[in-house]
């Protein structure tokens, strides 16, 4: 009996695969940590031969925790990390490493676009706007810079892209990363008009066709069966990009609440949903992204700030390199234990963190390949948890600032990622914001989500509201109530977040330039 949906999601730290039953209730999980580099000048880069074999590594893996899961699986879905440029030539081979999301090397680019008139066209196609992490700015860069590299390839994927390939042999992208990196949010195609913003009309032939996961699949190829104990022929279902499955799978689709999404893990995502064209919401700065849905009409729209986690990172890692330098060892999750004691111990907002701690910079709610973390109001009397605090309520400010780029502030934010399990910054995220926070009982929502696309397109599902009401809500938990008293304290401050990163920016662009030189 066929009675399994497996997602595979390709993310940036990790590379899973899991196993859920036909009604969405996950059996069993597969995971290896991902590889990449950075490099300097801004580069990010992930071997393509490694993330293949990685990937089939955890399907193996998953069928000695599942029995006959060959026998038993109905299809087979992908995502993975978004953005970036997975280069293959004629015969299927990767022509370098695959550029990532984490990428700044075409900054300078995206100055140089975003600067002209022309580019206000290419972001009411696309509904998103540009950065130096997306394919069409790479794309740019590469062509002024490596012309030859571009020369060798025949086509460019994203991470899942190159995964579905070397699963079925078909070079194919989704709906969503399609068309706001080149198309048309209107047409769910590619734009010829974007391409010629961007200067990339000759690049056209690199572009693969456009499919939608809850109609299209392919068959698993022989050679991938051998090397994940698949069978061939097994239906294999290319997802949309990370970001949308997570949403997909935390709740977002929800066509009554409409509420907010957020995902809080190395970036922060933060969404809303457009059930129609016309209900999408463009901004005159041009930032955020508005991505396809798996449904007809349905729109994601998003704004990213570039680093969450990774700032909290930073800060435990201040005091456990300074436990280290004593001879004390503290493990990360020993000093994740710590946080909510030392929240509790510090006054609400009584410094301002700016969360730009990625090499990368900002791209949302506005673009700044130079913004750079940091407090501000520190006197003598600060201690370390004032910090800690800082951290995490710069964190709920900076998907505040999100989510007011793309209107009201939402009523009500599915949050999830792996900073959700946090009471302290649930508590403050949601004084931030205003809004009552609500967490899901899903582990992997973004297999699931990936895994629910093609519950659709095997016609498990009449379509992805019915399967949303299956997989989805019965897992949603009980809304935390926004903080009132702590609401009204982070409004009182909200309008000086604002005006440090506006004051900052020409700062942060002196910084740079002196660091250059």
């Amino acid at each position: 009996m066929r009675d399994i949906l497996i997602g595979v999601d390709a993310g940036t730290s990790v590379i899973k695969s899991i196993a859920f039953d036909i009604a969405g209730r996950q059996i069993a999980a597969a995971a290896l940590p991902n590889h990449y580099e950075t490099l300097p000048g801004g580069g990010a880069e992930q071997d393509l031969t490694r993330t293949w074999a990685d990937a089939a590594t955890t399907l193996r893996q998953l069928a000695d925790k599942v029995p006959d899961l060959a026998k038993r699986t109905v299809a087979i879905a992908v995502t993975g990390q978004g953005d970036g440029t997975w280069l293959i030539d004629e015969k299927g081979e990767p022509v370098a490493k695959g550029w990532l999301w984490l990428d700044a090397r075409a900054a300078a680019v995206v100055e140089e676009i975003r600067a002209r008139p022309e580019d206000r066209l290419r972001f009411e196609r696309t509904g998103s706007g540009l950065a130096a992490c997306q394919q069409g700015s790479q794309f740019v860069f590469m062509k002024r810079t490596m012309p030859e590299m571009l020369g060798k390839a025949a086509t460019a994927f994203h991470c899942k892209d190159w995964l579905y390939f070397r699963l079925t042999g078909e070079r194919a992208t989704d709906p969503s990363e399609g068309t706001f990196t080149f198309g048309d949010f209107h047409t769910r195609d590619y734009s010829d008009d974007v391409l010629d913003v961007l200067g990339v009309a000759d690049l056209r032939h690199l572009l693969p066709p456009i499919v939608d996961g809850t109609r299209h699949s392919a068959a698993l190829s022989q050679a991938a069966a051998e090397a994940t104990g698949m069978l061939a022929g097994t239906p294999v279902v290319l997802g949309y990009v990370d970001v949308v499955c997570t949403a997909l799978g935390a709740g977002l689709f929800d066509r009554e609440r409409k509420p907010g999404c957020s995902i809080i893990g190395s970036t922060g995502m933060h969404m809303r949903l457009a059930e129609t064209p016309d209900d999408v919401q463009l901004n005159d700065a041009a930032t955020g992204y508005t991505m396809a849905m798996p449904s007809p009409g349905v729109f994601a729209q998003m704004q990213s700030n570039m680093a969450a986690t990774l700032n909290i990172d930073w800060v435990l890692g201040l005091a456990s390199g300074i436990l280290a330098s004593q001879g004390i060892s503290r493990s990360n999750g020993e000093m994740i234990a710590l946080v909510d004691a030392w929240i509790a111990a510090a006054q609400p907002a009584s410094l301002l963190y700016q969360p730009y701690v990625s090499e990368a910079g900002e791209r949302g709610p506005f673009v700044d390949a130079n913004a750079r973390a940091g407090f501000v109001g520190i006197s003598s009397r600060h201690g370390y948890a004032d910090l800690v605090r800082a951290v995490f309520e710069g964190l709920a400010f900076a998907a505040r600032d999100c989510y007011a780029a793309m209107g009201p502030l939402p009523r009500e934010v599915r949050l999830t990622g792996g900073a959700a399990r946090s009471p302290a910054l649930r508590k403050i995220l949601g004084a931030v914001v205003g809004a009552d926070i609500r967490t899901s009982a899903r582990e992997e929502a973004g297999a699931a989500g990936a895994a629910m696309i093609a519950a659709v397109c095997v016609g498990l599902y009449p379509s992805m509201d019915a399967c949303v009401g299956e997989w989805v809500t019965p897992l949603l938990g009980e809304a935390e109530p926004s903080d009132r008293n702590l609401a009204a304290i982070y409004d009182r401050v909200t309008p000086s977040y604002m005006l440090a990163h506006q004051a900052l920016r020409p700062v942060w662009r002196a910084m740079a330039a002196s660091q250059a030189n």
